[in-house]
């Protein structure tokens, strides 16, 4: 009898076959290897920022979960000391609007009261939500990096002009490398995500000002 061809379809069908059969083998590996070694489902954990995102067990991310990030007495040091410094800053650039000279130097001031006046709002509602008693210190006023002296403080009342706008731009940028610095410090020592997040945006902020500063210097 002479050799006959199988039909087209026949061999399309086949091959469909034996496709779905190797697909359906790989989707079991593939969800053996993510239940993980207890056999559990694993969960995608989203890192910090500039982190990737990391694969972890049920059980690892529950522990993750339930992380203490309660405050601990760096947190509250650092709020009650930077509630003080910002609250120095806001009164150096009320001086601005009469005294300056130059309208940059006054879109500064503007800038850095806009900023930082909800700032020390934020931070004095962390204190009252955490029990923190905003008005204890145990600090000397000078002990903080940055801040201006009565002296200096003195001297910037009394400015007017071209002798204002210098003298100012130098006292606030000392100012904001001791936040810096503050917060650098808080950032290493402290234990509360929310004040991390508060030290991270004056960094961010007052570095960028810092630049801003000098260029006008």
């Amino acid at each position: 009898m002479p050799f006959r061809r199988p039909p087209r379809a026949s061999l399309v069908t086949a091959s469909l076959v034996a496709a779905v059969l190797v697909l359906g083998a790989c989707d079991d590996s593939d969800t053996a290897a993510k239940s993980g070694k207890a056999g559990g489902p694993s969960v995608i954990a989203p890192g910090k920022p500039g982190e990737a995102a990391e694969t972890l067990s049920a059980d690892d991310a529950a522990r993750q979960r339930t992380e203490d990030d309660s405050p601990n007495s760096a947190d509250f040091a650092y709020a009650r000391m930077m509630i003080e410094h910002h609250t120095q800053a806001m009164e150096m650039t009320r001086l601005a609007p009469r005294q300056a000279e130059s309208g940059r130097v006054k879109a500064l001031a503007a800038r850095i009261a806009a900023a930082q006046g909800p700032e020390i709002s934020t931070m004095k509602g962390w204190l009252d939500t955490h029990d923190g008693d905003r008005h204890a210190t145990g600090h000397r006023h000078e002990a903080m990096p940055g801040m201006a002296t009565d002296a200096q403080l003195k001297a910037l009342r009394v400015a007017r002009g071209k002798v204002f706008d210098r003298l100012f731009l130098r006292l606030m940028i000392t100012h904001h490398d001791g936040a810096i610095s503050m917060a650098t410090d808080v950032k290493a020592q402290g234990n509360n995500i929310q004040i991390e997040e508060m030290a991270d945006d004056v960094i961010a902020q007052q570095t960028s000002e810092i630049s801003r500063m000098r260029a006008m210097s």
